[in-house]
């Protein structure tokens, strides 16, 4: 024992220096360890300390996947943070990782945009009138740079520009609008069933159209190509604002109140378009067809109306995808990271009810493409917002363009591809909900 506790005497509390002799080797640890911590805990991005930051849970619905930690979010240069090993959740060599994501990232995009293109090319080929790929080509390439088409059929010419190049540019708008609009919703809301239905904008983009076409059947006079999308986006921004109102008293507007408030909503709006219904009497197949979904009468009018909302509104969604990232660690974590929730979650739900409220308006009620779109590329590709968002466009795209093309040249007789997408979603996923029963989880 050393000197100093010898001068001690008895019942004197000894000094620290001599409380660290009396005490073990791991008491002494103990001591070392409380006395690192606070230099550990001090500015984490200057430090790269990774070991303090958590990584979130594989597979949540919004959630940042394994490979991505949330200082990638916050810290510049993610590049110089080294590979990252899957298998040990740590970064081993210097260089190259996160380049290397990005890379196969950029490939993923890539191979979904060339599979979509040939799938339009494909597409326009079937039907009635069989044309070959070459002349489908020659038609795009004659129409675009205004060539002269002397080899190709006329009436064939006629039929492509007219009215498949249209009805299939209108399937990818419409499925891609669906498909952003789906993942944004269950990054917002941190629901794995969330989607333009759960808050009930489709059904105010309904109920607004439903009663503009009612108006017209009792002798009001209306342009259906400017009434219909102009009625339809107010029906859906209405509902967005009531549902806003309604989740109001709850200040931070959890995931919670929202789903509440719109499923509350939804069923109101429900009541009052077959309220409409009644009033149709007769004409209520007009409706009726509607509401099933048809992208029969598209034109280049409706086309030129979705694609600046679809770039805008999915370029802003974009924007925010790494947000939408940092949300899905909590309200609190995201606060304490600088994003400001609440606004970030009006800015996208009015970006989305813009887009939904024009698909609506152009070919009707089609479910289950914001549903089950997110969720196939999520086990694909992982839940990273960056990644997902522009996935979710183009295999929204890819999956309303082959049920279009179905419904039209493959089918006797065409059906509402709404009830197509709803025959072919619903048991698919079912199988896929009690596969992941089986598996022992609950989520997606």
């Amino acid at each position: 024992m050393p000197e100093r506790a010898h001068r001690c005497n008895r019942g004197q509390i000894p000094p620290p220096a001599t409380v660290k002799d009396l005490m073990g080797r791991r008491g002494r640890r103990m001591i070392r360890e409380s006395e690192d911590l606070p230099a550990k805990m001090t500015d984490i991005s200057r430090q790269r300390t990774v070991n303090l930051i958590p990584v979130v849970e594989k597979g949540h619905p919004g959630s940042i996947p394994p490979h991505v930690l949330i200082r990638d979010f916050f810290l510049p240069h993610p590049g110089e943070y080294g590979k990252y090993d899957s298998d040990s959740t740590s970064y081993g060599e210097k260089g190259g990782g996160t380049m290397q994501n990005s890379r196969k990232a950029l490939l993923f995009v890539s191979l979904h945009a060339l599979l979509l293109a040939a799938l339009m090319a494909i597409a326009a080929t079937m039907g009635f009138l069989p044309v070959s790929v070459v002349h489908v080509l020659q038609i795009v390439t004659g129409k675009i740079l205004h060539l002269p088409l002397t080899d190709v059929d006329p009436v064939a010419i006629s039929v492509v520009a007219d009215v498949r190049l249209p009805r299939i540019a209108g399937a990818v708008l419409v499925g891609g609008i669906l498909g952003v609009s789906g993942a944004v919703f269950q990054a917002i809301l941190l629901n794995p069933l969330a989607d333009s239905y759960t808050l009930g904008i489709s059904t105010g983009a309904a109920f607004g159209a439903s009663l503009v076409i009612v108006m017209q059947l009792f002798g009001l006079s209306l342009p259906p190509a400017v009434s219909i999308p102009l009625f339809a986006f107010m029906g859906g921004i209405g509902t967005l604002i009531l549902v806003l109102y309604l989740a109001s008293g709850d200040r931070r507007l959890s995931s919670t109140s929202l789903i509440l408030a719109g499923v509350i909503v939804s069923a109101i709006l429900s009541a009052a378009i077959g309220f409409l219904k009644f009033l149709a009497d007769e004409q209520v197949g007009i409706i009726i067809f509607w509401l099933m979904g048809s992208l029969s009468g598209i034109s280049w009018q409706n086309v030129l109306l979705l694609l600046p909302a679809a770039c805008i509104a999915s370029g802003l969604a974009f924007f925010y995808s790494r947000d939408l990232n940092i949300m899905a660690t909590g309200e609190r974590a995201a606060a304490s990271l600088g994003v400001h929730t609440v606004r970030l979650r009006i800015i996208l739900l009015a970006g989305c009810t813009f887009m939904t409220g024009l698909a609506v308006s152009v070919a009707g009620i089609i479910g289950f493409v914001g549903l089950i779109v997110p969720h196939l590329l999520r086990h694909l590709a992982g839940p990273d917002n960056r990644l997902l968002i522009p996935l979710s466009f183009f295999a929204g795209g890819i999956l309303l363009l082959v049920a279009d093309t179905i419904t039209r040249a493959v089918l006797p007789a065409e059906v509402p591809i709404g009830v197509l997408t709803a025959l072919l979603g619903g048991p698919f996923f079912c199988i896929l909900f009690k596969r992941r029963q089986q598996d022992g989880k609950s989520g997606f």
